[in-house]
């Protein structure tokens, strides 16, 4: 009975977020199963959804579109996710922007979250990817005090 009441609150928590609606995310994962599933759970909350399956891709998608929040995939072949948000800062600086970004990883040690923090990411979400959580720390990054995105 206590897991149904926690999941409950839990799905009550996230229909009390700040609406999604509009907001603009690019998601980076070399698994078009994992791109599937993101691009489903955030276009459930009006997010409007770009994905690239590599760091090549998204860097071409940072270059020619405006994003709300970046999400990167960190175990990529060629170039991994910690080093496609340094090169995405790297270009985002030199545009005069800052788009938050959340690292999603299966690897859930205290030294990969450090590396990510470290690396360019606001925010740190594990595979498999809980809804729940992601909306939550999409929110978390797209909030303001004033309700006004700034730009």
């Amino acid at each position: 009975m206590a897991n149904n009441f926690e999941h409950s609150h839990l799905h009550d928590d996230i229909k009390d977020y700040q609406s999604l609606e509009g907001l603009q995310i690019l998601v980076v994962d070399d698994n078009e199963d994992s791109l599937f599933l993101m691009t489903v759970i955030l276009e459930n909350y009006g997010v409007q959804v770009t994905t690239a399956t590599s760091a090549i891709l998204a860097l071409e998608a940072i270059k020619n579109s405006r994003f709300d929040v970046l999400i990167f995939d960190i175990a990529m072949p060629e170039v991994d996710g910690y080093s496609l948000v340094r090169k995405a800062r790297q270009m985002l600086l030199l545009q005069q922007r800052l788009t938050p970004a959340i690292a999603l990883t299966a690897l859930s040690s205290e030294e990969s979250y450090n590396l990510a923090l470290l690396s360019g990411f606001q925010s740190y979400v594990n595979k498999p990817v809980d809804a729940g959580i992601l909306i939550a720390e999409i929110t978390k990054l797209v909030r303001f005090p004033d309700g006004e995105n700034q730009e």
